[in-house]
């Protein structure tokens, strides 16, 4: 009988926190996902962080405009794997995000856009209690400001 083969760690790494639906929750989010990334390994600057920072400024920014429920917070989470991070925010709000139609002439709407374009996927899930949770994933060896 041959012995099975030794199977390789693998690490997964989380970070979660809670923030106040108002603007300057969003920019703390931000800040401490990036902050959180330089401490995993992934500093200030690189493609892997600008990327990150990008999707979790325009998912918190969502969160705080369209999820935003009176007197609700809400949360963010980092998950890595050795090949991919993963960001999630989850807020209180029923309503699932959609794609907007492209309109050059709009003054907003583009984030969706921006996390589409960014990262290698994307989604909503429903989370436990009222509202959802909206993800995107960035492959952490992305040699260029997009993860894909």
């Amino acid at each position: 009988m041959s012995p099975t083969p030794a199977q390789e760690a693998v690490t997964v790494r989380t970070f979660a926190q809670r923030f106040s639906a108002t603007r300057r929750g969003a920019r703390l989010a931000r800040r401490l996902a990036t902050h959180q990334l330089d401490q995993w390994g992934h500093p200030y600057g690189t493609p892997t962080s600008e990327a990150v920072a990008l999707i979790v400024a325009e998912l918190a920014a969502n969160a705080v405009l369209h999820g935003r429920v009176p007197g609700r917070d809400f949360e963010l989470r980092l998950h890595q794997t050795p090949d991919r991070i993963r960001v999630e925010v989850s807020d209180t709000h029923p309503a699932h995000p959609k794609l907007p139609a492209q309109d050059p002439t709009a003054e907003g709407g583009r984030g969706l856009l921006l996390i589409e374009a960014v990262a290698t996927r994307w989604g909503t899930s429903p989370r436990t209690g009222p509202g959802k949770t909206v993800w995107a994933e960035c492959a952490t060896h992305a040699v260029s400001p997009v993860c894909r």
